[in-house]
């Protein structure tokens, strides 16, 4: 069945009061819904990583005794992994637009899109109630056999995870059958928003590798409650078995993350820039490559764990591979602003900060994937500053570059623009600030995850204690003046930006139905002509 054909007007009925929101199946008004969860988790996890930052600012006991140490960096990494950067650009900022820039009524299966999000909110309650009892002191990756014997909340996080999961292969599958069957006339695989096709990739991943960790922590769970001998030697078990099962997930999970990020970059950079997308193809394409190749490269979090030196050196091989594709969206991005008549608004501030901080990370990867150095690296704050240069400066620069480019049409509102650059000054140099010095600390031989360190350490730790104040400083005003637009922000016309994607062609902000006549695309992508039928 074509896309024009479909009719979803009898689903996007919406219920007075408020049950609008609670039982929607407008595909937008989920996508903000899942916006507001993420983002509170956010928040949440950003306060239990100030606590780690306060705690580490000098040598000995500052704030907190060494177990609640544990626990505060376990929240932190467990709920700004899976409450918060997983879904985050996926199901929000994913679920509003996908559908208008395919040109779409809604997404193909609307009450499982709603069940989705209940689902995402289900089991954030477990790992919520899991913190709240007797927490969780095993950081976010739960390893065993420790994660087995600590009397902590295991069993209640784990199934928490387990829950999640459902809703990130739920709100994958809708989202791959949405982009076959329901693109508009005209809208060819070759003419998709980037953002799209970043989308699909990374709904790929979630379809196929999401069930791995459902499975690793219904297994955790079972031994810790039925004794089955899975990963513990003393019933039987290989740890080592569950480190395997553990990053053959969340290594594609990296890519989850990161590849919606990719799309919103490919979606700003072209209209500050007012150029034409360099490379469209190879932009696209290196998606899907990124996707494929995530899932061969899980054993570079292995080096040390005593696994054959053959597989060494595939698993150090494939790491450096995977460089290419990632190379190819960096060039074609720096091509495309060449020359352009480049504007430093706020959103594309933050997407010129993605591309040097991505860089960052990507860099110091080769280092890890080198098997000599990790041998040095690993375990060390090298690791945690990669990691965050890939996360933070890769997935949540991006996610603010693509608040601020799509606030106007989310909320038909427009921020103060001078707030937001003062806010985007304040996050670079603080999240420079806090997490440069970590390489060096890694180099030094700085294990992560420790409570104490030798006084050497100490003026690096406090220059990134410091760092993280500034970061706090600018997401508090990022917060103050978007919530602020909301209600008093200067009305945002249909396309303040200029942009040639279909979601600008209609109001601000989109109509329930998004088009009011299915709409057909012409030309190339990022300079097409949109007629109404």
């Amino acid at each position: 069945m074509s896309a024009h054909a479909i009719d979803h007007g009898s689903y996007l009925e919406e219920p007075k009061g408020w049950k609008s929101w609670l039982f929607t199946l407008d595909h937008k008004r989920i996508g903000i819904m899942y916006l507001v969860a993420a983002m509170t988790f956010f928040m949440v996890g950003g306060f239990f990583a100030i606590m780690v930052r306060l705690e580490l600012m000098f040598p000995g006991a500052t704030l907190m005794g060494a177990n609640t140490y544990n626990k505060y960096f376990t929240y932190h990494g467990a709920i700004m992994i899976f409450m918060f950067i997983i879904p985050i650009i996926p199901a929000a900022l994913g679920n509003f637009f996908l559908p208008i820039m395919i040109g779409a009524k809604d997404v193909a299966f609307p009450r499982l899109n709603l069940a989705s999000y209940y689902i995402f909110i289900a089991g954030a309650l477990f790992a919520v109630l899991a913190l709240m009892l007797k927490g969780a002191d095993t950081g976010w990756t739960f390893y065993t056999p420790y994660s087995i014997r600590t009397p902590g909340s295991v069993v209640l996080i784990s199934l928490g995870v387990f829950i999640m999961g459902f809703s990130s292969i739920l709100t994958g599958l809708n989202f791959i059958v949405t982009i076959h069957k329901l693109r508009c006339p005209g809208m060819t695989f070759h003419r998709m928003p980037l953002f799209v096709w970043a989308l699909y990739a990374t709904a790929i991943i979630q379809v196929l590798a999401t069930p791995v960790i459902g499975i690793t922590t219904l297994l955790l769970v079972m031994e810790r409650v039925l004794k089955i001998g899975f990963f513990d030697p003393a019933l039987g078990g290989d740890p080592i078995l569950f480190q395997h099962f553990f990053w053959f997930y969340s290594h594609p999970a990296v890519y989850i993350m990161i590849l919606p990020g990719m799309g919103i970059i490919s979606e700003v950079i072209p209209v500050f820039a007012r150029k034409h997308i360099f490379g469209y193809v190879a932009i696209a394409y290196s998606s899907l490559a990124i996707a494929l190749v995530s899932f061969l490269v899980w054993g570079h979090h292995m080096f040390v764990s005593g696994q054959s030196e053959l597989a060494n050196l595939l698993f150090s091989f494939l790491t450096m591979f995977v460089a290419i594709p990632t190379a190819i969206k960096i060039f074609n991005w720096t091509a495309t602003m060449y020359k352009g008549s480049i504007q430093l608004k706020t959103p594309m501030l933050y997407a010129m900060s993605f591309i040097f901080m991505f860089t960052i990370g990507g860099l110091t990867g080769l280092f890890l994937a080198a098997l000599s150095v990790d041998v040095h690296l690993t375990d060390t704050y090298f690791v945690v500053a990669h990691f965050h240069y890939v996360m933070m400066g890769g997935t949540v620069m991006a996610l603010l570059a693509g608040l601020h480019y799509w606030w106007p049409k989310m909320f038909g509102k427009m921020y103060p623009e001078k707030a937001g650059q003062i806010s985007w000054a304040l996050i670079f140099i603080g999240f420079n600030v806090t997490f440069l010095p970590q390489f060096v600390l890694g180099y030094l031989g700085m294990p992560r995850r420790y409570y104490d360190y030798p006084v050497q350490y100490a003026t690096l730790n406090l220059i990134s204690t410091v760092g993280s104040w500034f970061l706090l400083a600018g997401f508090s005003l990022m917060a103050i003046y978007l919530i602020r637009s909301f209600f008093k922000g200067e009305k945002a016309s249909a396309n303040p930006w200029g942009g040639k994607t279909l979601e600008w062609q209609i109001p601000s902000p989109p109509t329930i139905h998004n088009f009011d006549a299915i709409p057909s695309v012409t030309g190339k992508p990022y300079d097409y002509g949109v007629r109404l039928k």
